[in-house]
Formats: C-alpha cells, structure tokens, sequence
C-alpha cells in the first residue's frame, strides 16, 4: 500500500508519554512484553543443554550432537531472521498490539510442536518455525516498549528487558539438571520444551492488557483512538500531571511504502545503517556460537554431558548482572562511551580466555568463570544493539528497522557462528576452539570501534527528537 496522506494533526502525546512517572502501569508493560526475552533464552538454552541427550540413542530422534548444535541452531536463527522481517512489515502496517499476540502465538504451536519430534527433520522443521515466531517478536515488542516507555527510563529499560534473557538461559539451564538425570532419555528433553509452552501461555495472558502504540496510532489516522488511551494511562497513574508545552503536527498515512522505509535507511541515514550492521553482526556471532555451543565443548573437552545446566546457568546470570548493574549508565554516561566501552572489553576479555584454552590451563570451572566474567561486559553491549536501531530511526520505520537488522545482522553472525563453532569444537583440538573463541573476540571489538565513530548520542531524548517521524510537519511549543 502506498504512503497516501489522510489528514494533518497536531498532538500531544509523545510529550504526555514521556512525561509520565514511573508506575504500576509501566511494569505492566515490563511483564507483559519484556518476558519475551525469558522465553528465548529458556528456548535456546534449553536446546543447547539437551544436545548431548538428544544424541543418544533411545531418545526417540536419530541426530547427532554436532547437528542439535549446529544445524539445528542455525535454522532457529535463520527461522528468527525471517520471522522478524515477515512480521516486522506487518508490525509497521497494521500495528504493535495484532503482531505481538500472533508472534508469540507461533512461538507457542511450534515449541509444542518441537516436544513431538520424532525424527530429525521434523526437528529442525519446528525449530525454524519456533525461531519464525520468536523473530517476529523482537520487532512487534522492541518498538511497542521504546514507545511506550518515558525517554529519560528507555535505555535502562531496554536494556534490562533485553537481557532478561538470560533469566530464561538461567532457568533452562537449571531445569534441563533433573529432567536429563531424573526422567528417560526419550522423555526429558520433551518435558523441557513442554515448559516453554507454560510460560508462553502465562504471558499471553498479561500481553492481552497491553495497549496499541498511541504513537502508531496518531500517524496512522486514528488520533482519537491514541489520545483515548493516554488519557486511560493518565487516569489508572492517578498523579496531578503537569500539561506539557510541545505538540507535533504529523501528515497521517494509513500505511509507509516498503520503498520509502528503504529510502530513510539507506539514503537519509546510511551512517546509522553501517552502525546497526556493526552492532547487531558483533553480538551474533559471539551470542549465537557460545549459547548453542557451550554445551558441546563442556562434552568435548571435560567429558560433561548431563550436568552442563550448572554451567551454563552460572553463565546467564552474569549476563543478566551485567545490564542489570550498568544499565543505568546508559542513561546517565551515555550510549557512545558505553556500548562501545562494552563492546571492546568483552573482545579483548574473551581474547585473554581464547589463549589460556589454547594454554590448557582451564577447567570447566575456569572457563565457566572466564566467560561469565566476558559476558558480564558483552551482555550489556548486545543489549544495546537492540536499543540502538529501536531508538535511531524514525517512528513509521521503527519495527522494520529493527527487523532488518536482526535479520541481516544475525545472518551474518547468528548462521555462521553456530555452524562455524560446532565445527571447529568438534575436532576435540584445542586450538581450533580457541580459533572459534578469538573470531567472536575480533567482530566484537569492530563493532565497538564502529560505535565509537558513528554512535548516535540519544541518551533521554524523546524519539521524535532523535528522529523526526517522516510525517512530521513541525514541532511546536507553546507561548
């Protein structure tokens, strides 16, 4: 549909959001879109611990370990890119609050779907379609919270709910224990993703309170609807609100052509494509390759294969300590220094682990411990990635920027990462592991470097400061 102009309005509301206090309605919006992250992490997790189990013979599936953390963790990734770029079209067209509900529902039918594996290839049918959905709710729910959420919280914010995934890691890792020591071999790992249907189920149920972007909404000609649920927030937040000074004047359109979202990426702000492109490849790989692989170098190397979910959920939580205790800093130093600052240390931690591996002179434990203290940095950084492209590029553009860069981005680090890792772990050498250990090092560090040139200083500003809706005629204040 093409980009027709529907009427002129000038509004309030962006100025009202960001106005708004901190309350009760603002976690709500925490619990009912943040907890997507949980999911992915207890998702992904989930598989990376089960790998060893699932290659058992008697587990009701003829794979191999290699193939659970390799093959099949690339086309859950490769499910994810084209989910987000499928229903992060339709997210800027037909709305935040319709996509969210339908994406986490496909995640819901597929990890069902995924428990009923009984050969490899339905295996890895249902792990794309599992990652189709959880793609699409990375655009759906990444622009629904930046919108939603006041400018001086957002980073923090985004942060912490980005890397809330690793309470999921966490809880997956722990859960796989005694469903992998105390149940057959055939059906543990079947239980395991039964849980993720629980949860997912759980959230629906909060997720439906959620209201549609009253930014989408006055853009897209339904101005009325967007000042209705303002005013709602405004009523259940109970607090005298001052009435803020600067309103918008936007031309409304039913819908951005496809040809213009390209247009405003790659002509009106190409400095800012290259350093979501940075980014968003940097994290991948290093995130994609260690949480799918984890599992199979604690199997290679120490000869643990059904008590990794200690491991690993040593490992999440100082992923999730990491935004947790520097999310605010986001805010407060600011995002250049910051996600920069992130992005090198961990390389440059991670490089350090590379060469005492390659030294043989860490344990299971030593590693655990090495790579915690890499991801306590790195985690904070790839979170930002997605605050990033959420925040840099105009409203109407929002979701299928964010989709575009998870998609390419992690095509290029979340595809090849996983297979490029399983690989080189596999042939049992050393030095080949910590080959695979100093690539992610080396692509994180450039995107740290990419920040520090092109970074976009947007730290408490509202998103129509840092950049203009494409409808926008003018903002005002007022006398």
């Amino acid at each position: 549909m093409s980009d027709v102009e529907t009427g002129t309005i000038s509004t309030k509301v962006p100025a009202r959001l960001d106005r708004l206090p901190w309350s009760r309605w603002h976690w709500m919006i925490v619990m009912g879109l943040g907890t997507v992250w949980i999911l992915d992490g207890l998702e992904v997790t989930i598989v990376g611990n089960l790998s060893a189990q699932l290659a058992k013979p008697g587990s009701g599936v003829d794979i191999t370990q290699a193939q659970v953390a390799g093959l099949a963790a690339a086309l859950y990734v490769a499910g994810a890119c084209s989910g987000a770029l499928f229903f992060g079209w339709l997210t800027d067209r037909f709305g935040r609050k319709k996509l969210f509900i339908i994406t986490l529902i496909v995640y819901l039918v597929a990890t069902l779907m995924t428990a009923f594996s009984f050969s490899a290839w339905w295996f890895f049918l249902f792990r794309f379609m599992t990652g189709f959905g959880i793609g699409g709710e990375y655009a759906a729910i990444n622009s629904a919270i930046d919108e939603l959420i006041p400018s001086r919280h957002r980073g923090r914010i985004d942060i912490i709910i980005n890397g809330s995934y690793w309470l999921g890691a966490a809880g997956g890792a722990l859960l796989t224990v005694p469903l992998l020591n105390d149940l057959p071999v055939n059906i543990g790992w079947r239980v395991a993703f039964g849980l993720g249907v629980v949860l997912g189920l759980a959230i629906l149920l909060v997720r439906r309170h959620v209201p549609e972007s009253p930014r989408w909404l006055f853009i897209h000609g339904r101005d009325r609807e967007a000042e209705e649920i303002v005013d709602q927030i405004e009523r259940e937040i109970g607090k005298d609100l001052p009435e803020p000074d600067q309103s918008m004047t936007v031309h409304q359109r039913k819908s951005i052509g496809f040809i213009r979202i390209a247009h405003t990426m790659f002509a009106l702000y190409p400095k800012r494509t290259v350093l979501g492109f940075s980014l968003f490849i940097g994290q991948a790989f290093l995130y994609n390759a260690i949480t799918f692989g984890y599992a199979q170098i604690l199997s290679t190397f120490y000869k643990i294969d059904t008590n990794t979910g200690y491991y690993f959920a040593v490992i999440a939580m100082g992923n999730f300590l990491g935004p947790l205790l520097l999310g605010h800093l986001f805010d407060t130093v600011g995002r250049i220094p910051m996600i920069s600052a992130t992005y090198i240390g961990s390389g440059l931690l991670l490089l350090g682990t590379a060469w005492l591996f390659n030294e043989g002179a860490l344990t299971a434990v030593t590693l655990t411990a090495c790579w915690s203290a890499v991801l306590f940095v790195a985690s904070a950084g790839a979170s930002s990635a997605y605050l990033t492209v959420s925040e840099i590029f105009p409203m109407e553009t929002r979701a299928m920027a964010i989709a575009f860069f998870f998609a390419i981005g992690t095509a290029g680090g979340g595809i090849a990462g996983p297979l490029i890792f399983a690989s080189l772990v596999e042939t049992g050498v050393p030095g080949d592991t910590a080959l695979a250990f100093t690539i992610g090092a080396l692509v994180m560090i450039a995107g740290g470097l990419v920040e520090l040139f092109l970074g976009v200083k947007a730290e408490r500003k509202g998103l129509e400061a840092i950049a203009a809706p494409l409808t926008t005629a003018g903002v005002t204040r007022a006398a």
